[in-house]
Order: C-alpha cells, then sequence, then structure tokens
C-alpha cells in the first residue's frame, strides 16, 4: 500500500503564487510516473501535469509558461510551483502516482481570487 499526503494549497489573489506538494510513503520501489491533475466545479477532472523517473515533463497548454512540476526522488515527493495564478486555476489539485497501479492523493484547494 502508498500513501499520498499532499499539502500547499490555499487562497491567493490572480498573479500570486502556490507551491504544492505531495509526499508518497508505504511500500514503495519506484515511482514512475507522478503527476498532479485538478478538477474545478462543475468540470471532469484534468490533467495539468507529468514527470516521469527520469524528469521527463508534459503540461498541459493552459498552465505552460506558469506551473513547473518536479520531484525528488529520494523523499518519493513531487511537487507543483504555481506561478501567475488566475481565477481559472481555481480548483482541487490532487497528486496521482504510479507505484504498481494508480494511488491519488486526498487533493489540496487551490483558490485564485480576482
Amino acid at each position: 500500500q502508498v500513501q499520498l499526503v499532499e499539502s500547499g494549497g490555499g487562497l491567493v489573489q490572480a498573479g500570486g503564487s502556490l507551491r504544492l506538494s505531495c509526499a508518497a510513503s508505504g511500500s514503495i520501489f519506484s515511482i514512475d510516473p507522478m503527476a498532479w491533475y485538478r478538477q474545478a466545479p462543475g468540470k471532469q477532472r484534468e490533467l495539468v501535469a507529468t514527470i516521469s523517473s527520469g524528469s521527463s515533463t508534459y503540461y498541459a497548454d493552459s498552465v505552460k509558461g506558469r506551473f513547473t512540476i518536479s520531484r525528488d526522488n529520494a523523499k518519493n515527493t513531487v511537487y507543483l510551483q504555481m506561478n501567475g495564478l488566475k481565477p481559472e486555476d481555481t480548483a482541487v489539485y490532487y497528486c496521482w502516482v504510479v507505484v504498481g497501479r494508480v494511488y491519488w492523493g486526498q487533493g489540496t484547494q487551490v483558490t485564485v481570487s480576482s
């Protein structure tokens, strides 16, 4: 079993920054890949960014140039640095990892006020 603990969400004004963290613990040999998803009210959950064990990254067009995904393999932790936040970034953000199977974090609320 793998446990995921997210942190870093909150309320921020438009243009501000937040950094999300997701730490994995449990029976872990390797984690590949790691990702962040988000779900806004009334919308489907969408992929925000992914990062492989080799640090290859992918970003949704809506966040390119503003968000940065990174990972610390020694700590089994994935981060999402969010800069230039917009009200449309308001959502619950979930981390997602594959350790034999898919695991989801509990979600952390990000609210961006205009």
